[in-house]
């Protein structure tokens, strides 16, 4: 292997880091990054003490939020980095290989596809399944929103790709929902859920094309409609008030009716971060979305286009099934995560800016 330090045996610095040190594995999957902290020690004892993982994700908001905020923000990350604590063991865990505490700029959410994708294989990779099996694995992850199993090729030395996963119930929480954002006047909204809720809505009622228009201008515009929708819509979870909030808005190309050709979307969320990829997550919602609609049936395929990078994922309904009083449907998301390399943050105390900044 080559080594990229000075001659003469040389170590790099730094060599008595005084704080904090985390070691992270670095994928993207579809262009958006996951940086992966594999041991937190903080989570672990909670979860060892018996806490459930919506209540892990509550306690490192409040105990641990120097992690996320050094891991996401800079100068070690960006505006657009996305993060997953992985946790073994405990009640979190259950009848799961592992769990995850997903992290982004703004905080915590409750759900990830990109994630669980990328997780798949380093769940492999990193001896978290005792005994794979050839060609294919079943990956049992516990996620804030409920458990998901992945399934990643596995040839016997190592995982590969495409890898998918059967998703939490996904739904749709409301359609055609007519909302007043300012500065744009009033447009039509469906709401689904996919491990979390986002608004999705064609950009041409915004007057954009989300092929074409300026990021910034459909950031801007995606904002604004999630903004309305948090003052005008009441969301409800069957399961915990904890994931009854609107993530973002996905801003589409409108064509939603069966077709074999890709359809192009770009998702905003939480603090006007966006999601380099088609958006995991957002890919169930809108195959809720279609088939609750009629557009779509049971095991056909479509394809989802990144308006960012280009990058693809497919989803399909393969369950129609009941969560609380919504008709729902299990959707298989498929994707492909790759691994960019592996690193050691620290952090010095007497850095005033050690904890990071947000600079967007």
């Amino acid at each position: 292997m080559a080594m990229a330090a000075g001659g003469g045996g040389r170590r790099l610095p730094p060599h008595s880091p005084s704080g904090l040190v985390l070691q992270t594995v670095e994928m993207h999957t579809g262009g958006e990054p996951l940086r992966i902290i594999p041991r937190l020690e903080a989570a672990e004892e909670a979860v060892a003490g018996g806490l459930s993982l919506l209540s892990l994700r509550r306690e490192m908001a409040a105990t641990q939020d120097h992690v996320r905020r050094a891991l996401m923000h800079e100068p070690r990350g960006h505006a657009g980095m996305y993060g997953v604590v992985v946790v073994a063991g405990g009640v979190a865990t259950t009848s799961a290989h592992l769990a995850a505490v997903f992290l982004h700029c703004a905080g915590y959410s409750t759900m990830c596809g990109h994630a669980v994708l990328a997780l798949g294989r380093f769940a492999l990779d990193y001896g978290l399944v005792a005994v794979p099996t050839s060609p294919e694995t079943a990956v049992r992850l516990h996620c804030p929103c409920g458990p998901v199993t992945a399934f990643v090729p596995w040839d016997g030395c190592r995982s590969g790709n495409p890898v998918r996963f059967h998703s939490v119930p996904a739904f749709a929480a409301a359609i055609d929902l007519a909302i007043d954002v300012p500065g744009h006047g009033k447009v039509v909204v469906d709401i689904g859920y996919g491990g979390t809720f986002y608004a999705f809505l064609s950009a041409k009622q915004l007057g954009l094309d989300v092929c074409s228009s300026k990021t910034r201008d459909l950031v801007s515009a995606a904002s604004a409609v999630t903004e309305a929708v948090k003052k005008q819509f009441k969301l409800h979870h069957p399961e915990s008030e904890d994931l009854a909030f609107l993530y973002g808005t996905i801003l589409t190309d409108g064509k939603d009716a069966f077709s074999e050709e890709p359809t192009t979307n770009i998702c905003v969320f939480a603090d006007e971060q966006v999601d380099r990829s088609p958006t995991g997550s957002g890919v169930m919602a809108r195959i809720a979305l279609q088939y609750h609609k009629g557009l779509i049936q049971l095991n056909q395929t479509r394809t989802f286009r990144s308006s960012t990078t280009g990058s693809l994922f497919t989803g399909k309904a393969v369950k129609a099934t009941r969560f609380g009083d919504y008709n729902a449907v299990i959707v298989e998301v498929s994707g492909e995560a790759f691994y960019t390399g592996t690193a050691t943050f620290t952090v010095e105390e007497e850095d005033p800016l050690k904890y990071g900044f947000f600079f967007k």
